[in-house]
């Protein structure tokens, strides 16, 4: 039985290795690739269902294959993957200070609005930053959809809801070894999996 008729994901989060952390260029994008796309294979191992290749469109986007929907994010020291039978994005970052102008970038008045004065400012941007490239990854668009792709609720310490073009999506995060991690979440349960 597929996780997905039990409305289960499954984001596997892995560990770079220290050899990979050295590269430089070309040769640290393609190591990290690669090991995203092992995070990837364990979350289809894990929901029970089968992806053998990883097609994608002319933008170099994620497409489906045979219902089954993907997405991957890396980082230096950490790769993220998930499949779904849905659209689904995923977006990992090193939670760090970001300049003023990203920050304006990234959200406007009435979604900061939202967070309330929090006292920490670096991670609620990362939670906006995060919980949108989730979004944008799952509709395809890429950064060119940002201003359009806006916070709408923060219901949960560990969530947020956007509306992305008159759709409203619900995204889960989680936190670890300072970094922060999206996934869409919409009506999904989400069984995270991390190797420190």
């Amino acid at each position: 039985m597929s996780f997905f008729e039990n409305s289960v994901i499954n984001p596997v989060i892995l560990s770079v290795d220290k050899g990979d952390r050295l590269l430089n260029g070309r040769l640290m994008v393609q190591a990290l690739s690669f090991r995203a796309r092992q995070a990837l294979y364990r979350s289809v191992k894990k929901s029970g269902v089968v992806l053998a290749q990883l097609p994608k469109d002319q933008n170099r986007a994620p497409l489906p294959l045979n219902g089954v929907f993907w997405s991957i994010s890396h980082k230096p020291t950490y790769v993220a993957g998930v499949v779904a039978n849905t659209r689904i994005g995923i977006d990992l970052e090193k939670i760090r200070p970001c300049s003023n102008a990203l920050i304006r970038k990234v959200a406007g008045k009435k979604e900061w609005d939202l967070a309330g004065g929090n006292p920490d400012q670096d991670d609620i941007f990362f939670r906006f930053w995060t919980a949108k490239e989730a979004v944008l990854k799952a509709e395809g668009t890429g950064l060119s959809g940002l201003s359009r792709c806006k916070i709408i609720s923060l219901p949960a310490i560990n969530q947020v809801c956007i509306d992305y073009n008159d759709k409203i999506w619900l995204v889960e995060q989680f936190r670890f070894n300072g970094h922060l991690v999206s996934v869409l979440k919409n009506n999904f349960q989400v069984n995270w999996e991390v190797e420190k």
